[in-house]
């Protein structure tokens, strides 16, 4: 299939990952499920990815980026081969401080606290993401300010990503913005445990929550036992992202 897409000009087929499909406060938007931390948002034909990494999707053949998002520097979740894979010359690339400081080409330095506006009508707001329990501060040190996103599309819808984080105060004040869609992480030992995702996502108080981040890990979450924790709370979505 490959020789005859280049002697005759036949388009590669694209590559078919689990998706879903939402309409929401007037805007239709997709969201694709690649595996652990990497994901996928296509609004107004724009595809914005989350964390993108090699042999989580066939990049290749998956449409360019318009934006990617990096919340921090570690091998799940800052892969330059898959950056490089998606960009074109105008694609709009965010990343956490250390990640930008190892970056090969130009992007912008997101800072908890930061927000960029790449397009009109997609506005991204840098917050903060790290350990608060003292056994698990290593993984993700306060100081070394990793990120968390919330994605906000058309003034209209607002989608937070956490990023490797616990519960922090800078995610309590998320309550505020009227998130739409969390992504919020679960798994030990690096980022929550079950109970902690369910603060968390009551303290954010998303209209849909899909657990996310809680596979390649010795621990496996329970996110069945999980979804009946949040019962009544919100929404919550699981999709293949072990």
């Amino acid at each position: 299939m490959a020789l005859f897409s280049k002697l005759f000009g036949a388009k590669p087929t694209v590559p078919s990952y689990p998706s879903d499909e939402i309409q929401i406060n007037g805007h239709i938007l997709r969201l694709t499920f690649f595996a652990h931390a990497s994901i996928a948002i296509e609004y107004e034909g724009r595809h914005i990815y989350i964390d993108p990494v090699v042999g989580h999707a066939d990049y290749e053949n998956l449409p360019k980026a318009d934006m990617i998002l990096v919340t921090h520097s570690h091998y799940d979740h800052f892969d330059m081969a898959a950056i490089e894979s998606l960009q074109r010359a105008d694609t709009h690339i965010l990343c956490d401080k250390t990640s930008a400081e190892s970056f090969a080409g130009e992007c912008y330095t997101m800072l908890p606290g930061s927000h960029a506006e790449p397009y009109a009508d997609i506005k991204v707001d840098a917050i903060a993401a790290y350990n608060t329990s003292e056994h698990q501060l290593q993984f993700h040190p306060k100081e070394r300010e990793d990120c968390g996103y919330v994605v906000t599309l058309g003034d209209a819808v607002r989608i937070y990503v956490s990023g490797d984080t616990e519960p922090t105060v800078e995610q309590q004040a998320l309550k505020d913005m009227g998130i739409d869609i969390a992504f919020i992480c679960v798994n030990q030992p690096y980022t929550m445990t079950p109970e902690q995702a369910v603060a968390a996502v009551k303290a954010v108080a998303p209209k849909i929550y899909y657990p996310y981040h809680y596979g390649q890990v010795d621990e496996p979450t329970d996110v069945e036992a999980l979804k009946e924790m949040l019962n009544g709370v919100c929404d919550v979505r699981i999709r293949p992202l072990a």
